[in-house]
C-alpha cells in the first residue's frame, strides 16, 4: 500500500503541472500574442495647421496608425463631410452639420497636406501595447458604416474633441482629470479671434454673430477643441499607466511640414479695437460731410449751382444709407434667422440683434427714395423715416453698452458697437437737436 500511494502521489505531482500549464497557457499566450502586436503599432496624432479654406482656417488633426507588421499606415479623420450630401446647405443653415469619420491611407494624407502649404506635425504617442492594439480596434470601429457618422459641433463635438477624447481613453482618463478642471486660457471667442484676425471682413461678422455664451470662461480640457491646443497640452503630459509605469506621453515629435507665407495664428486674441473705431469714425465724417455741408453752403449767392450739389450729396447720402442698411441687414436677418430657428446655438442670446436687425432692410429703398425722388413731400417723408430709424439704431447700441453693467452679461461687442454707432449718431436726430440747442433763437 505504502508503495501504491508513493507511485500515486508521484503520479499527482509528475502531471499535474503539466495539466496546470495546459488550462492556463491559452489565456497566457493571449496575453503575450496581444503585448507582441501591440509592440508593432505606433500611434502618432497628427496636426496639421490653417489650410485656404474657411473651415480650415482652425487647423486639423487625426491619428496616425502605422502598423509594421501589415505594412499599412493609416489616418483615422473625423473631420470629412461633403458638400454633395443630399440636402447639405440646408442642413448646414439649420446647424444640422454630419460629420465622419473615414481611414484613408496616410501616402495619401501627408504628401496632400504639404502640397497644400500647411503646417503638419506629428506626435508620436507613448502608450502601452495593449492600450495601443485598443486604440487601433477602436479607430477601425469608429469606421464602420454604422458608426461613422456623428452630428458636428463646432465647439463640443469636432474632429479634435474625438482625437482628445481618444487619446484620454487610451491613458486611463489622465488627460481629462488632468484638465477638465484647470482655468483655459481664454474664451472661446478669443480663441476664433486668434485665427480670423488677419481677415477684417470675416473677423467682425463671426464676432457679430457670435453671442454671449462664448464669452464664458473655459477649462483647458474645452481649449482642446482646438488641434493646437490639443499638440500644446500633450507634449509636456506625463501619465501612469494601467501597470504603474509613469510615461511620457509624447515620445518624438516630428515636423513635416512649416507653411510659408500664411498668416500666423495669434498667441494671444487681439485686443486693438482701432480698426472698427477708424472705419467707423471715416464712415461717420462721409456721412457728416453728406449731410450739413450744403445745409451750410448760402443757397441765396450759389441759387441753381447750389441746388445742383444739393441734389448730388443727397443722391451719395441716400445711397450709402442703402447699402448699410442693406449690409447690416443682411447681416442682422442671419443673425435672426440663426439664433431664433437653428441649432447654431453659439448665436444664441445675442445683444447684437437688438441695433442690428432685419428692420435696416427697410433702408435699402428709403434711401434710395430719399435719394433720387424729385416729389419733396416723398423725399421729406423718407428723409424723417431715415432719420427715425438710425436714432433707434443709436439709441439701442447705447443699450447694449449698458447691458453689460448688469450680471450675467458679458457679450465682448465692442467691434460691432464701434463700427455702427458713429455713424448711426451722425444719422439720427440727436445733432439735429444738439444744432437747436446751441443755435441763439431769433428774438
Amino acid at each position: 500500500m505504502k508503495c501504491f500511494a508513493l507511485g500515486a502521489a508521484l503520479l499527482i505531482f509528475t502531471f499535474l503541472p503539466s495539466v496546470t500549464a495546459q488550462e492556463s497557457k491559452p489565456a497566457d499566450l493571449k496575453g503575450r500574442t496581444r503585448m507582441s502586436r501591440g509592440d508593432y503599432i505606433t500611434v502618432k496624432a497628427a496636426v496639421t495647421g490653417p489650410g485656404d479654406e474657411l473651415y480650415f482656417w482652425w487647423g486639423h488633426i487625426g491619428l496616425l496608425v502605422e502598423d509594421s507588421l501589415s505594412g499599412k499606415s493609416t489616418f483615422y479623420d473625423w473631420g470629412l463631410f461633403s458638400f454633395d450630401r443630399e440636402n447639405f446647405f440646408l442642413d448646414f443653415a439649420f446647424g444640422r452639420l454630419l460629420y465622419s469619420c473615414g481611414a484613408i491611407p496616410a501616402e495619401y494624407v501627408i504628401p496632400r497636406t504639404i502640397a497644400g502649404n500647411r503646417d503638419l506635425t506629428l506626435y508620436t504617442l507613448d502608450l502601452p501595447p495593449e492600450a495601443k492594439v485598443e486604440l487601433a480596434a477602436f479607430a477601425e470601429n469608429c469606421v464602420l458604416p454604422e458608426n461613422r457618422n456623428y452630428w458636428y459641433h463646432h465647439f463640443r463635438d469636432n474632429c479634435a474633441t474625438r482625437v482628445r477624447d481618444i487619446i484620454d481613453m487610451a491613458t486611463g482618463g489622465s488627460l481629462k482629470s488632468r484638465f477638465e478642471d484647470e482655468p483655459g486660457r481664454f474664451t472661446l471667442r478669443q480663441h476664433v479671434r486668434r485665427h480670423t484676425w488677419f481677415s477684417p471682413l470675416w473677423d467682425w461678422a463671426l464676432n457679430f454673430w457670435m453671442g454671449q455664451g462664448i464669452d464664458r470662461p473655459m477649462t483647458v480640457w474645452e481649449e482642446m477643441f482646438l488641434p493646437s491646443e490639443i499638440a500644446l497640452c500633450i507634449e509636456d503630459f506625463s501619465y501612469t499607466d494601467a501597470f504603474g509605469i509613469q510615461r511620457k506621453l509624447v515620445s518624438n515629435t516630428e515636423v513635416l511640414s512649416r507653411a510659408e507665407g500664411r498668416p500666423l495664428v495669434l498667441d494671444a486674441p487681439p485686443q486693438d479695437l482701432s480698426r472698427e473705431l477708424l472705419l467707423g469714425f471715416c464712415i461717420a465724417v462721409l456721412f457728416s460731410f453728406l449731410r450739413f455741408l450744403p445745409a451750410a453752403r448760402p443757397a441765396r449767392k450759389l441759387g441753381e449751382a447750389n441746388e445742383t450739389w444739393v441734389r448730388i450729396f443727397r443722391g451719395i447720402s441716400g445711397t450709402l444709407q442703402s447699402l448699410a442698411g442693406l449690409f447690416l441687414g443682411t447681416m442682422g436677418l442671419l443673425l435672426f434667422f440663426m439664433a431664433f430657428f437653428t441649432n447654431h446655438d453659439y448665436t444664441y442670446d445675442n445683444i447684437n440683434v437688438l441695433f442690428v436687425n432685419p428692420l435696416l432692410l427697410i433702408a435699402v429703398p428709403a434711401g434710395l427714395i430719399y435719394g433720387f425722388t424729385g416729389k419733396s413731400k416723398k423725399r421729406l417723408t423718407t428723409e424723417l423715416f431715415l432719420t427715425v430709424l438710425w436714432t433707434i439704431v443709436f439709441i439701442a447700441g447705447l443699450a447694449t453698452i449698458v447691458i453689460r453693467l448688469f450680471p450675467g452679461f458679458q457679450q465682448q461687442n465692442q467691434p460691432t458697437q464701434l463700427l455702427v454707432l458713429p455713424f448711426a449718431l451722425v444719422l439720427s436726430a440727436i445733432p439735429l437737436w444738439v444744432v437747436r440747442l446751441v443755435t441763439p433763437k431769433k428774438q
